[in-house]
């Protein structure tokens, strides 16, 4: 085996290695964004309805 070799097939698995992890982090990020956007969601859903609340609690003293 030459040294061309050798380096073709280390070359060969440093780039699917490497595609790889393009991969998985492309996903990692997909996930997480869109897990943080449904926690937005949430969050905010949450504070429109506490805010209800207060105004129907403050409307039964009143």
């Amino acid at each position: 085996m030459n040294y061309g070799d050798l380096f073709a097939k280390i070359f060969i698995f440093v780039l699917l290695l490497g595609i790889g992890c393009v991969i998985y982090y492309s996903i990692r990020s997909f996930i997480r964004s869109f897990v943080t956007k449904e926690l937005n969601k949430s969050n905010n859903l949450e504070q429109k309805l506490d805010r209800i609340i207060e105004l129907l609690e403050k409307d039964k003293t009143d």
